[in-house]
């Protein structure tokens, strides 16, 4: 035991008299270890936050299409659908008495770039996202009047909207400069959401009402001539009764009847309608991104080659130099695993040092950088802090410096059992 302390203590002090390289190499291999992680780390919350968009909702039910499509225009108001569901359809489903409650979804215009989408109080009060969170004002609360507007965290901050803020939608636009708006009936900013890293954050919710009110006096897609409009202020809830929503969501009141509600929805003959359920479609979703998922992990494995062969070069570079210090070694007794061992030792060192720094470092990152990558891009760090993967690259990186520091050990011991105290220089 003493002999390893010593040989240790050895490795140690070799290192120190060779700072500038061994804070090099260390360095090298820290950077490495933490782009391996943060990439995987990134890769994780990106995941967790597409597959995590909806939470505690049943079966998305819309117009017959793929499952694929509902999920995509229902939960991340991506694309249109090429029909809408009926308000009778849906409030027959409605009134089954397996169906624990129900959020109506309507989509159709925009706003600067931004989706509109008309709902009604429920959305607020039952959807859900991640683990179960509800939705959050940090401003103001639900709408009440039929052209007030609760805008998402990213709609707030890109266009500097407050409480009271006008908002002009726009007819059939998401995206790009507005053709035609309803200037005519302008609505109120009456609730901001607190961020959610999901597509809430960028869309703009008024009622379903409010989506009628928008409409009532157009034909065809068509604006109403001058002075054929419908004032705002003469309109009447019987005359913005929905006859139409895009989509909805849906909660069963027992688990065990989602199939069968599924398969009769599917099988609705009144209308061609189709129920998915949220988790395995976007489970199916992420996995056809898998492309991605391998492109990520390619980075990770060649960031982490970077860094083993970094510190191989590093040791191999300053064997040449350290020829006389092994022939001395020799000389005063040590043998040729002795010398190899110092190799390892110096690894061993070199090694557990990057990865304690990157573990400090990465821990770092998440408590300093955690709430702008939230607020921002919607990346939410979620425990566990290391996840099976990260460990595993880090008992990768371990295990892979030792055996490739068999390399510089080997031909340490060569190096030494053929050089003597007249060592050329």
């Amino acid at each position: 035991m003493k002999a390893e302390i010593s040989w240790l203590k050895l490795a140690m002090k070799s290192l120190a008299n060779r700072r500038l390289s061994t804070l090099l190499t260390v360095f090298s291999m820290t950077l490495s270890l933490v782009l391996l992680m943060t990439v995987e780390r990134v890769k994780r919350a990106a995941q967790d936050g597409f597959t995590q968009s909806i939470s505690g909702v049943d079966l998305v039910v819309g117009a017959r299409t793929s499952p694929l499509q509902v999920i995509l225009f229902s939960v991340f108001n991506i694309g249109q659908a090429t029909q809408n569901v009926s308000i009778e359809s849906y409030k027959d489903i409605k009134s089954k008495p397996e169906v624990e409650w129900t959020i109506p979804y309507s989509l159709g215009d925009g706003h600067r770039g931004f989706r509109v989408v008309g709902t009604n109080s429920d959305f607020f009060k039952y959807y859900n996202f991640r683990s179960k969170e509800k939705l959050e004002f940090s401003a103001g609360a639900p709408f009440a009047g039929f052209f007030d507007v609760v805008i998402g965290a990213d709609v707030a901050r890109t266009l500097n909207y407050q409480l009271g803020s006008p908002v002009v939608v726009a007819h059939g636009v998401t995206s790009g400069p507005a053709i035609q708006e309803h200037e005519d009936k302008p609505f109120k900013v009456v609730g901001i959401l607190k961020p959610t890293g999901t597509a809430i954050d960028r869309a703009l919710y008024i009622s379903l009402e409010g989506m009628e009110g928008i409409h009532v006096d157009w034909q065809s897609g068509s604006a109403p001539a001058v002075g054929k409009e419908i004032k705002a202020e003469t309109l009447t809830a019987e005359m913005l009764q929905p006859k139409s929503i895009t989509s909805f969501f849906l909660r069963t009141k027992n688990r065990i009847e989602i199939l069968n509600l599924q398969r009769w929805i599917n099988e609705y003959q009144e209308e061609p309608l189709i129920a998915a359920i949220p988790g395995v479609a976007l489970a199916e979703l992420w996995n056809s991104l898998s492309v991605i998922d391998r492109v990520l992990k390619g980075i990770s494995f060649l960031v982490m080659l970077v860094g083993l062969f970094s510190m191989l070069i590093a040791i191999m570079t300053s064997l040449n130099e350290r020829r006389r210090e092994m022939a001395i070694l020799r000389a005063l007794g040590a043998s040729l695993r002795n010398v190899s061992g110092l190799i390892l030792f110096e690894t061993l060192i070199l090694t557990s040092s990057a990865i304690v720094l990157a573990c400090l470092i990465k821990l770092a990152l998440e408590v300093f950088l955690g709430p702008w990558a939230q607020s921002n891009y919607g990346l939410y760090l979620q425990a566990p802090v290391f996840s099976s993967n990260e460990i595993f690259y880090i008992a990768i990186m371990f295990f892979s410096s030792l055996v490739i520091s068999l390399v510089p050990a080997v031909r340490a011991m060569k190096s030494a059992l053929k050089d003597g105290l007249s060592l050329k220089v």
